[in-house]
């Protein structure tokens, strides 16, 4: 039988059509990073504070999209600025990466990542469906910059509160407009929150390594707030933006209620830490990965019920990561047992190392 001549030009027509449709799709995909991860393995690696070993970043422009909203603890560094910015990479090319942008559709992740890879970096990823994706998870919130929180200030459109103990911490310094919730204190305070779920609100506390007002937005979003974000750099970075709020009060090194004086606190942990009751006030994960050898880790949350058993033949000093927690369960033993006289906490910013060294640095 023959074949007729038609048929061989169609099978012709079709093969080329096969082959130029796989060599289309393969260019589209050329610009793709190899190495894809999905949204909950970005989650899981979402901590506060960021691991030393992780970095999430940001390749979008920092203004306006990463400034307005970003995955909690990512760094910005735009692509476009990627050669500028290379010293605030890890300095272990073994650390993990994962980089993010706008979407399936935005390259900037796909290039950045490219770009890690050829200076030596050996575990980077790229999150392709990007912040878009992240938001659409359940229970997610957005980080928004300094700059952000004052816009927001000026349009008198969006609440902000500040999670930290109103004692010291609210009273002697916030950012303007800010209502004081402390996290402790969210539930029977939580009426001062608006009554349209659909009101904005910005949380914020002490820094990146203070988790109050994380657990606070997640309080909110579990209340049914459909706008929640949080000011993760807080209020050190509003003061070093802007400066101390018009309506805070100045308040002296070394002059502050109930702080232990660093140098005499430094002295005590080198020479003779068994001198006093020292009591960690953060959270259990926060201890384990690094805490004062004689310390007792009593997180604030769980502190009020063991107020009665704190000795009253030594000091007790209250520490955490940055003054916010030990100054709130200051204020706590002083409101619970007035008695007890000789109580102090320790106003600094206290990082532990993996090696077990610790630094402690006064406050800005």
């Amino acid at each position: 039988m023959k074949s007729h001549p038609l048929r061989h030009t169609f099978l012709a027509m079709a093969a080329c059509l096969v082959l130029l449709t796989g060599a289309m799709h393969a260019a589209a995909e050329d610009w793709m990073y190899h190495d894809i991860v999905e949204a909950d393995f970005v989650i899981s690696h979402v901590t506060v504070p960021m691991a030393d070993n992780v970095m999430i970043i940001d390749a979008r422009p920092y203004k306006p999209m990463y400034i307005k909203g970003h995955i909690p603890g990512a760094v910005s560094i735009p692509f476009t600025d990627f050669d500028k910015k290379i010293d605030l990479l890890p300095k272990d090319k073994n650390a993990l990466l994962i980089y993010y942008c706008g979407g399936v559709e935005c390259k900037l992740s796909h290039k950045s990542a490219r770009k890690a890879q050829k200076l030596g970096y050996t575990n980077v990823k790229v999150f392709a469906k990007g912040f878009p994706e992240y938001m659409n998870q359940p229970g997610a919130y957005a980080a928004v910059s300094a700059e952000y929180v004052a816009a927001k200030i000026s349009e008198n459109k969006t609440l902000v509160v500040d999670s930290r103990p109103q004692k010291p911490m609210y009273d002697k310094g916030h950012v303007p407009t800010a209502i004081s919730i402390p996290f402790t204190h969210f539930d029977e305070l939580s009426g001062k929150l608006p009554r349209s779920l659909e009101t904005p609100i910005i949380f914020y506390c002490g820094g990146l390594e203070c988790r109050l007002s994380h657990k606070s937005a997640a309080r909110a979003l579990v209340m049914g707030y459909k706008d929640v974000s949080v000011f993760a750099l807080g209020y050190p970075e509003w003061k070093k933006q802007f400066g101390a709020a018009a309506d805070t009060v100045a308040v002296t090194a070394g002059e502050i209620e109930g702080s232990i004086d660093l140098d005499r606190f430094k002295t005590i942990i080198a020479n003779n830490p068994e001198s006093i009751m020292l009591i960690d006030t953060r959270d259990p994960d926060e201890f384990a990965k690094g805490h004062f050898t004689t310390a007792v880790n009593i997180p604030v949350e769980k502190l009020e019920p063991k107020i009665a058993g704190l000795p009253a033949d030594k000091p007790v000093v209250f520490v955490c990561s940055t003054g916010a927690r030990s100054g709130e369960a200051y204020y706590m033993v002083k409101d619970v047992r007035e008695s007890l006289t000789d109580v102090y906490y320790v106003e600094a910013q206290v990082s532990f190392n993996s090696d077990g060294t610790y630094t402690i640095k006064a406050p800005k």
